[in-house]
């Protein structure tokens, strides 16, 4: 990883899955540049969405966010590239999809902030706990080039 590359942790949640919009999503996230590491489809245990969403326990939509993320299954994927967690935070839009900018992901497929499309995590810190409830290490894939990569080795 460059010194100017960082991780974030990315889910597509249940409601994008059940509306048949991953590779729209997946698509968007390649186009802008970032590097997906580890990619994987699973049902989110209750134990693991209430380790997911811990700093939110006590608040009035906190049962809402659980029952939410564990209706069905997520894709999980950790990202790799420059300022990952700002420019996922930027190209999802606002949790609020009516104050989302047009263009963003969520003002373009969310329909309600409850039903959210798209988790992304919201710092650094953030990023490696959430990297770290879905994936092990040995499941992350940091090494692989992309051609232009590896052309700017052999000419460097």
């Amino acid at each position: 990883m460059h010194s100017s590359e960082e991780r974030t942790f990315v889910a597509i949640k249940p409601d994008a899955v059940k509306r048949g919009l991953i590779g729209r999503i997946i698509k968007r996230i390649e186009n802008k540049g970032y590097k997906i590491i580890a990619l994987k489809m699973l049902n989110v245990t209750k134990e693991l969405a209430e380790q997911h969403y811990a700093e939110h326990l006590g608040k009035p939509f906190y049962n809402r966010l659980i029952t939410y993320i564990s209706s069905g299954p997520i894709i999980a994927m950790v990202l790799q590239g420059d300022n990952t967690v700002v420019g996922m935070r930027k190209l999802m839009g606002s949790t609020m999809p009516t104050d989302a900018e047009v263009g963003t992901l969520r003002a373009d497929f969310a329909q309600t902030m409850e039903f959210n499309v798209i988790h992304g995590s919201d710092s650094v810190e953030s990023a490696k706990r959430e990297i770290n409830l879905y994936f092990s290490p040995e499941e992350l894939c940091p090494d692989w080039k992309t051609m232009l990569e590896l052309v700017m080795e052999s000419e460097g």
